[in-house]
């Protein structure tokens, strides 16, 4: 009777999840034409990705990626102002603070949808419309196709709440051009429209208004391929004009950037920036002592050494870095003060870069044994 039971429950299930009607839930899962659609649906909390919302997603990804009557699949945000602006922060906040596992479960399920989205066999199309940060990076960016439009904003604002740039941060930052990548991570500068494509974040370009039409044309599209994918985004993303003439807003800093962040120690960048004096490296100094320190030396080893690692090793290492977050202090701290006091003025513990210890950041390296990240 209770094997009835639960069958009727994973009916319900079913059907819940392929009625589109039903607003209410946090994520909308849906097939059609030839595509499997996924879509974000907490507008009022632009859409940040919650543990059921993960739960929800990694199991019909991997069912899409097995049907073959699936050849593609799209994610999307609703409400209009975000694709994802990230984790559902609060949440493991407070599971932090009191040792609730929730604070092991979140990391463990992104980074392995991270990882699914990273190995998907289907094409995958993310279309970036609007804030696009922390967690919404990793639901697009490890993906085949990431469509950006006017509206994008791009950030990794980690280092700001005492966190590092995870979900697979350490793959993609270090493989954009130079040294852009960490400066993205360090600074938590945020990128705007088109630039999102010319730092190499998104692989096209197309005006908001016209992605219905876009995902209209790509569900009608009859057993396409990865080429007929890609043929259809480039020809919406040759229409595009707008912005076309800017250049892109990092330019004229490229070389500054290159130069500056490509010290091996955060000693040694923020030496290099004081040595610069420009406005450019003055503004980036204010930025960088607002933030963690730790964070940042955190952040700068994960780069480094990611930028030779496989993706799958990268979130291995993100997930130890994760749990040696959730242990610290820094993390409560940011969150309090950036999304919960809202004061903006942490006091992060250790308040100096020189007083993080290599031996500190060590350690929030190694092996977890069996509690390791297992993918």
């Amino acid at each position: 009777r209770l094997k009835t039971i639960n069958r009727l429950q994973v009916i319900l299930q079913h059907l819940k999840m392929s009625n589109q009607t039903d607003s209410t839930a946090e994520v909308l899962l849906e097939k059609r034409g030839c595509a499997g659609i996924i879509t974000l649906n907490r507008p009022k909390a632009l859409n940040a990705l919650n543990l059921s919302m993960i739960k929800q997603i990694h199991p019909q990804l991997k069912t899409w990626e097995q049907d073959p009557e699936t050849f593609l699949i799209i994610i999307k945000g609703t409400g209009g102002k975000a694709f994802c602006a990230g984790g559902d922060i609060r949440a493991i906040t407070e599971a932090g603070k009191v040792g609730d596992k929730l604070s092991q479960e979140f990391f463990q399920g992104e980074y392995r949808l991270n990882n699914a989205i990273g190995t998907c066999k289907k094409p995958y199309v993310a279309l970036i419309d609007g804030i696009t940060m922390g967690g919404g990076v990793g639901l697009s960016v490890h993906g085949h196709f990431r469509v950006a439009t006017e509206r994008t904003l791009f950030a990794m604002p980690e280092t700001a709440i005492g966190l590092f740039p995870d979900v697979g941060g350490g793959y993609f930052l270090p493989r954009l051009s130079g040294k852009v990548g960490y400066y993205l991570a360090l600074t938590g500068c945020r990128l705007k429209g088109r630039d999102v494509l010319k730092a190499g974040i998104a692989t096209h370009f197309v005006e908001s208004e016209k992605l219905p039409a876009l995902e209209k044309d790509l569900i009608a599209l009859k057993s396409p391929s990865k080429e007929n994918i890609a043929d259809l985004l480039n020809s919406y993303h040759k229409k595009c004009t707008i912005d076309q003439e800017k250049k892109f807003v990092l330019d004229e800093h490229m070389e500054k950037i290159n130069s500056i962040f490509s010290a091996n120690s955060m000693e040694e960048i923020v030496k290099k920036i004081k040595q610069d004096g420009s406005p450019f490296a003055i503004k980036q100094l204010e930025t960088i002592n607002k933030m963690s320190p730790t964070s940042l030396k955190l952040t700068l080893r994960q780069l480094r050494e990611g930028a030779s690692m496989s993706l799958q090793e990268v979130l291995r290492m993100e997930y130890r870095l994760s749990q040696a977050c959730m242990k610290g202090q820094d993390f409560y701290e940011g969150v309090r003060a950036v999304l919960i006091d809202k004061d903006q003025s942490p006091k992060w513990k250790p308040s100096t870069l020189e007083e993080v210890s290599d031996e500190f950041v060590d350690n929030c390296f190694k092996s977890l044994g069996n509690d390791d990240l297992k993918l």
